[in-house]
């Protein structure tokens, strides 16, 4: 199964219209799809922003896309899974600076390692697809969303 399936027939895509005003926020809303699906708590969320402020915006993985996780044994991970959180405007990890900024936030939990560098690899799979980024980025609803998953699902 694609990653676009899984985040639709999983129930993990949440689109928002409002954008957080700090990447803290950013990060809380991101994970809160993980937290009501029970397989994330704040303990997890905590740990991801003290990484960030200790290590830097290492979580944004190329300018636009945000992949927020902490490890893989660390405290408050209870389950498997991302989640896809999709803002409308770019999130800024470093004042203006565009290469650390992202409105597309894939948020990791796992507790198995070899299912977390699965889903790790099918994920940068998606994020190297031509104009995937750039699709993902210009939706506005789920009708979008499926719009996208039915284009790329096509050609796959």
């Amino acid at each position: 199964m694609t990653m676009l399936k899984y985040f639709r027939d999983n129930d993990l895509v949440r689109i928002y219209d409002e954008t957080p005003q700090d990447w803290q926020t950013a990060l809380r809303v991101s994970s809160e799809n993980l937290k009501e699906k029970q397989m994330i708590t704040d303990v997890y969320v905590d740990e991801i922003i003290k990484n960030v402020e200790t290590n830097g915006a290492y979580i944004v993985i190329t300018p636009g896309v945000v992949m927020p996780h902490a490890l893989a044994t660390g405290p408050g991970v209870l389950d498997t899974g991302i989640s896809f959180s999709k803002f409308n405007e770019p999130v800024y990890f470093e004042e203006n600076n565009p290469e650390k900024a992202g409105k597309l936030f894939f948020t990791l939990a796992a507790k198995d390692e070899n299912q977390h560098l699965e889903n790790i690899q099918n994920l940068m799979e998606l994020l190297m697809t031509d104009g995937m980024v750039e699709a993902l980025s210009a939706i506005e609803n789920m009708d979008d969303y499926q719009a996208v998953l039915d284009k790329y699902e096509a050609t796959n």
